[in-house]
């Protein structure tokens, strides 16, 4: 273990910016879906995602629908920790993140002819933002106040300290996907095809002047000798005690951080795969449509491309677990007046069987979504729905950390859609969510030997979502 090399931003290996669905997966691929999230037995064009082999349903022709979505979301960790105090504060602290997306194209597309259908889309299928944490995180707060016990050999007495932060990372997943879809009969329909997942992510960060005010100026040359003693014992055979351990590994970050330079990080990661997708639709007397699509896990690592590294985490031309998880979804719409449309469905994605960095897919769990909306066609030229969703996360207090974690919610969407012409149509929708804030005892902090070292005693995690999107579907 190099003891310089600090976890610093170990909450960035798998920051993902989501906005509806899984961990690492968007399902509103459209505004369709912000109007109405039940949308998988769809028979629209925005079926080419939700529920390809409904396509069958179209009308012969050419069929787009060119989308934008703009999404807005904040992270809060209120975390607690007596080192706080030290730092111009009480123990208790709110560090929040803001992550916006203002423009998140996609483009689906479908040619009918007789029983086929060849369809495609581009979209981002995963990720979808930046977050930025302007005043850091609460890993990194708590062991900058720890290692200041270190002057006082005491470890229940903090010397105060000023420091700077500052934490920002982004992620994509773009996706490519194209299958064709064939009508077996008048009732059941079927369909083939593949996603290509191409993944962009840039991890940006420092933490820097960290100054303990008693010392002032002499705060790295005192933190280095504490490092230089101990890490001479640790070569000479000599083993450490778990105080001796944590202080080499906290001089030495604290050395390293009292400069004007700092920690700095500036990564970037890409790499993509291909997952399988198969689709099956049931029709009946244009009343009842069922549809059931899975698409297989989508294998992948992401190579590093560092230009600065203070951390360890990111060494250049490093390979990263980082799949995208299996998916299974069924839905169901019916008719139940010729002007109304209610419809439901479930999506199950198999989180723990994507791997991921450090096996954090052990303590993912699997993620279920509960879905339902309404449509109602007002007229030949108005339509107005909305929907709700509702997505249980399977995560444990293990896989919660700062910048990666996962909270339960429930969503609201609603929305409509005009009809210009027979063959135009445009569609509008806005979708937020209410997620349930999860509370981890003891909270985060950095990992040594297995142990958490200046782990906070309590993490409390929120976030909040919303997105507007607008879209136009032609055919010709």
């Amino acid at each position: 273990m190099n003891h310089k090399k600090t976890l610093l931003l170990l909450a960035l290996m798998q920051a993902g910016f989501a906005m509806a669905g899984d961990l690492l997966t968007n399902t509103n691929q459209s505004a369709h879906f912000l109007r109405n999230p039940a949308r998988d037995a769809s028979t629209e064009i925005d079926a080419v995602y939700t529920n390809p082999a409904g396509l069958v349903k179209l009308g012969e022709g050419f069929h787009f629908s060119i989308n934008n979505q703009s999404a807005f979301q904040t992270r809060t960790i209120t975390s607690t920790a007596k080192s706080f105090i030290a730092n111009g504060g009480d123990s208790i602290r709110s560090f929040k993140g803001t992550a916006s997306a203002p423009i998140i194209p996609s483009i689906q597309a479908a040619y009918k002819k007789g029983k086929w259908v060849l369809s495609g889309a581009i979209a981002v299928v995963g990720g979808g933002g930046k977050a930025t944490f302007d005043k850091g995180l609460p890993s990194f707060e708590s062991l900058i106040g720890n290692t200041t016990t270190i002057l006082t050999k005491n470890p229940k007495v903090y010397m105060p300290y000023t420091d700077e932060q500052y934490m920002k990372g982004s992620n994509f997943i773009f996706g490519g996907q194209l299958g064709g879809t064939y009508q077996i009969n008048k009732n059941f329909s079927a369909y083939a095809g593949f996603r290509l997942n191409i993944v962009h992510n840039k991890y940006e960060g420092y933490l820097r002047n960290f100054q303990v005010t008693a010392l002032g100026a002499t705060t790295n040359a005192t933190y280095t000798g504490v490092y230089t003693a101990l890490a001479t014992k640790l070569a000479s055979g000599a083993s450490l005690s778990p105080a001796e351990q944590a202080a080499l590994v906290g001089s030495g970050f604290a050395a390293k951080a009292s400069s004007s330079a700092g920690i700095q990080l500036e990564s970037t990661q890409s790499g993509w795969g291909v997952a399988p997708i198969i689709g099956f639709n049931y029709n009946w007397d244009d009343k009842l449509n069922i549809g059931a699509k899975y698409e297989f896990r989508t294998a992948l690592n992401v190579e590093n491309d560092t230009k600065i590294d203070d951390t360890g985490l990111f060494a250049d031309g490093v390979n990263t677990a980082y799949d995208v998880p299996a998916m299974l979804s069924v839905g169901a719409s019916y008719k139940v007046l010729p002007q109304l449309t209610a419809s439901a469905g479930y999506h199950h994605f198999f989180d723990s069987k994507a791997k991921m960095e450090n096996d954090k897919q052990q303590n993912a769990g699997n993620t279920n979504e509960y879905l339902a909306g309404l449509e109602y066609q007002i007229d030949k030229m108005f339509l107005v729905s909305a929907g709700g969703q509702i997505t249980d996360y399977g995560v444990n207090n293990a896989y919660q950390r700062d910048l990666s974690f996962a909270c339960s919610s429930y969503s609201i969407g609603l929305g409509g859609a005009v009809n210009i012409s027979p063959k135009v149509r445009i569609n509008v929708g806005y979708f937020w969510t209410t997620y349930s804030d999860y509370t981890k005892e003891p909270g985060g902090g950095i990992k040594m030997n297995g142990a958490e070292f200046a782990a906070t005693s309590k993490d409390v995690f929120s976030r909040t979502n919303k997105v507007f999107g607008a879209g136009v579907d032609f055919s010709f």
